[in-house]
């Protein structure tokens, strides 16, 4: 009897220490036992983190929350991590949540490589995650959002809104039915190749003249190509000085003479205004212009005495001249 109270007593007793152990691992508190640092971090909001909660690095627990408060307006998360776990200066603490039951774990990115490690009481920096109650409540404005619509749309108010079009229906579904038929018929048209669209997409003359045009035009193309290159080529000639024009445009002897010509020409013009020469002489010789001027009024009179008398007269005076 002794031995079965002391077996019964042992069975409770080691019963009670898993117990407490399972309570303890489930509120995290067997962290104290074990060896590890400290980090805070400060929120906006804690959004109903619980101490105990686990803090996790890439889906992997590292540590848990040891301590939450308020400081400054702000909420002050204090975590014990694992001497294991690697945390940079430059590491991201953030409230995130497993599911739509409010589990939520303080997530801890690596950092950069440079980055040192975390030594104990490192405040990190932090990124806010939006807030599940926020988006809930987001959620369900939405749906109440669609099921104001859906009201709007109910069977009463779908006859007020498709009344009148079924009323225009009705009243002109011979017009409407007359109208699909013509439709239909032109369709049927069309895909027998009869009138001009069908003519147009069915007969292969539209596309052989089209061709046809395409082809035309791109000899065209091609000769006003060769056309464009033969000009460049004359072009290429006349810059380097080949052939008349580009003599007449790069030669400077010629440029030389026609200018020494000029100079000629100009000097002559001046000789001649200045009276000087047989041609400056008759220009601007006054003398010379009365005894012309008299010159051609006594043959003037003697033609005219001439045609007065007759030819034999003339012959006579011609004679006595002579002989």
């Amino acid at each position: 009897m002794k031995n079965s109270l002391e077996t019964k007593l042992g069975i409770f007793v080691i019963c009670a220490v898993l117990a407490a152990w399972a309570i303890i691992e489930t509120l995290g508190s067997a962290d104290v036992f074990s060896r590890g640092y400290h980090v805070s971090a400060l929120f906006d909001t804690a959004q109903d983190l619980k101490v105990g909660d686990r803090v996790k690095m890439a889906g992997v627990e590292i540590g848990r929350v040891e301590k939450i408060g308020l400081t400054d307006s702000k909420v002050s998360v204090t975590m014990k991590l694992k001497s294991t776990a690697v945390v940079k200066t430059d590491s991201t603490a953030t409230i995130k949540f497993t599911g739509l039951m409010g589990q939520n774990y303080v997530n801890i990115t690596f950092g950069s490589a440079v980055a040192k490690p975390a030594e104990d009481g490192l405040v990190l920096t932090t990124a806010e995650q939006a807030d599940l109650s926020a988006i809930m409540a987001k959620l369900d404005n939405a749906a109440a959002g669609i099921q104001n619509i859906t009201k709007v749309f109910s069977g009463d108010k779908i006859d007020n809104l498709m009344g009148p079009l079924t009323d225009f229906f009705k009243q002109n579904s011979a017009p409407i039915t007359a109208t699909i038929a013509n439709v239909k018929n032109i369709s049927s048209q069309i895909a027998a190749g009869q009138g001009t669209i069908g003519k147009l997409i069915y007969e292969d003359a539209l596309y052989a003249t089209a061709l046809t045009t395409v082809s035309n035009l791109q000899d065209t193309a091609k000769d006003a190509k060769d056309a464009i290159a033969s000009a460049k080529l004359v072009m290429n000639d006349v810059a380097a000085g080949k052939g008349t024009i580009g003599k007449l445009l790069t030669d400077e002897s010629l440029y030389n003479n026609t200018a020494a010509a000029m100079t000629n020409v100009n000097q002559i013009l001046l000789k001649v205004n200045s009276g000087q020469g047989t041609i400056g002489k008759l220009v601007n010789d006054q003398e010379f212009y009365k005894n012309a001027k008299l010159s051609l009024q006594k043959l003037d009179k003697a033609a005219d005495g001439l045609e007065d008398q007759g030819p034999l007269s003339v012959l006579g005076i011609m004679a006595n001249n002579l002989f």
